[in-house]
């Protein structure tokens, strides 16, 4: 087994007087593809945001190579090698494509060209829209932006909130060949997606949210073929 990067132990996370998360704990080993299932309100999203430091919990441990993140500034945490992609793409519509991408590098003083030329090998599209403003571009064309400026960061963890949500099903499948040809490239990825059956077939290991808790945890393979798993994600039952 790889050595874990990131190890959340008894997280709770509050709004208000709601609890979001319930004191889960989750692994996330070295070079691997991590999935966080659930239905909307399951604490997925809380839990990203908790690590990125952008939601403070209530109490827990959250340690990326062994250094505590909650109470680390989200910009200390891009720097310490972790980066979220949020829901929702969250481009700077009236900057050009390349301008976006130079945001994702805004902590760094080196040299950008190969970053540049790495981002546009991964999305050739985004190098022929290089000048074109980002809310212009197709949903698709936003998602892989949205990525391709996380990268720019140069990350060791990458975290994804719903990056195939509203996309057409042959765009979803370029997002996630991105996926595993960054993984494959030495990123390790946190993953989570609605498209249930994408991201078991994507992942290394699978965490199942329900509520606020962990209800099943297993190689992603594994839970495609959980009958439990298939009539709750995956809308069919091989019963």
């Amino acid at each position: 087994m790889s050595d874990t990067v990131l190890e959340i132990k008894d997280l709770y996370v509050s709004y208000g007087g709601i609890e979001a998360v319930k004191g889960i704990s989750i692994d996330v080993h070295e070079g691997k593809i991590v999935t966080l299932i659930g239905s909307n309100g399951a604490g997925k999203s809380t839990t990203l945001k908790s690590v990125a430091g952008l939601v403070k919990p209530k109490s827990g441990s959250i340690k990326y190579k062994g250094q505590e993140l909650i109470g680390l500034s989200p910009d200390k945490i891009v720097s310490a090698g972790v980066v979220l992609v949020p829901e929702g793409r969250r481009v700077f519509p009236n900057l050009t494509v390349k301008e976006n991408l130079r945001m994702g590098a805004y902590l760094r003083k080196d040299d950008l060209t190969a970053d540049y030329e790495y981002v546009y090998e991964l999305f050739p599209r985004l190098k022929e829209r290089e000048w074109q403003l980002a809310g212009t571009l197709s949903g698709g064309e936003q998602q892989m932006l949205a990525v391709g400026r996380a990268l720019m960061s140069k990350p060791e963890l990458i975290m994804m909130d719903e990056p195939s949500l509203g996309l057409a099903p042959l765009v979803v499948q370029d997002i996630f060949k991105i996926i595993k040809t960054i993984n494959k490239a030495g990123i390790t990825v946190l993953l989570i997606e609605q498209n249930a059956f994408m991201a078991l077939e994507t992942a290394d290991w699978a965490y199942v949210l329900e509520t606020g808790e962990i209800t099943h945890s297993r190689e992603g393979l594994d839970l495609l073929e959980d009958n439990t798993i298939q009539e709750a994600y995956l809308g069919k039952s091989k019963a």
